[in-house]
Parts: structure tokens; sequence; C-alpha cells
């Protein structure tokens, strides 16, 4: 989902949020560490601002 988003030049919000769900998710079950997540989100997040 990551490179997905990542690689496409202006992605949708609907992708973003789908993606932040899923890094949540898996940051709550173990798989990532939280830090790691936050990180992942906060990236995210200058990707999505910086698209409007």
């Amino acid at each position: 989902m990551q490179k997905t988003v990542r690689s496409t030049q202006t992605p949708g919000s609907d992708q973003v949020r789908a993606l932040i769900s899923a890094i949540d998710k898996a940051a709550k079950r173990g798989i990532i560490h939280p830090n790691a997540a936050k990180r992942r989100k906060a990236r995210l997040g200058k990707i999505l601002a910086g698209a409007k």
C-alpha cells in the first residue's frame, strides 16, 4: 500500500486514509513499532499537504 501511495504523483485522500488505518492496525498488533508508525503517518501527512 505504501509503495502505491508514495509512487503516485497526487495520492487521493481515500488512499491515504486507508494507509493510515493500516499503519495504525499494524502498530496496535505489534507488527511495527509505534514510533515507526507515527513517523510514517507524519510523512504521509506531508505528502498529502503538499499535494493540495
